[in-house]
């Protein structure tokens, strides 16, 4: 039998933090998926503009599976793309410093407090994803980290690319080589960014965090 659990993102601490060596910060989650952006955001221009026209005014949530217990999945953050009137911010300051959520106003109607979702996945069981049609009509990225036994993260970027057109559930296998684990993932919904030498980027303006571990 399933067991099925709600995520309030007002009760979690914050992306990926606390204790225990293999539990990596929203800082780093968000700094190594906006890098891997580059590699593969050619592809995501032309859906962009979609994204910006289909622009949904509630915060969707994603629902995780893994070994019998489900999770609804409240986003760390959302923003527009335009990262204005954020309907979901981190609770925690700390979890928004050096990224593109730092100082940004919680001004809209009924603005929320995102936090990082618990569901844990045992080594060699698939953790499965159910994704909102909002995530799944725009050009997503999900980084995923996984640890070693001596506790190094080694990181991997995943893409609306490498699935089926408007894949609706993603499978994510939770030890890819005998000596690596699966610690956390971060669905990321990235826009394009120019700073102000005119250098182009991908920065997400939105992000749903799970700790696995």
């Amino acid at each position: 039998m399933s067991e099925r659990r709600k995520h309030s993102g007002t009760a979690a601490a914050g992306a990926f933090s606390g204790g225990g060596v293999g539990k990596p910060s929203g800082r780093t989650i968000i700094a190594l998926l906006a890098a891997a952006a580059l590699v593969v955001g050619v592809a995501f221009v032309g859906v962009l503009i979609v994204t910006v026209r289909n622009a949904d005014k509630h915060a969707p949530e994603l629902t995780a599976y893994s070994h019998g217990k489900t999770v609804d999945v409240t986003p760390f953050a959302y923003c527009a793309v335009s990262m204005q009137n954020c309907r979901v911010l981190p609770q925690n300051a700390e979890d928004a410093v050096g990224t593109v959520f730092e100082g940004l106003p919680c001004e809209a109607e009924g603005c929320a407090k995102g936090g990082t979702a618990d569901l844990q996945v045992p080594p060699g069981y698939p953790l499965q994803l159910s994704l909102p049609k909002q995530i799944v009509e725009a050009p997503w990225l999900a980084q995923l980290v996984y640890a070693t036994e001596d506790g190094q993260r080694v990181g991997k970027v995943i893409s609306r690319n490498d699935y089926p057109k408007d894949a609706r559930a993603i499978t994510i296998d939770s030890r890819p080589l005998p000596e690596l684990r699966l610690i956390g993932v971060e669905m990321q919904l990235p826009i394009l960014a120019r700073d102000e030498t005119g250098r182009e980027f991908y920065v997400p303006h939105a992000a749903w965090s799970i700790n696995t571990i």
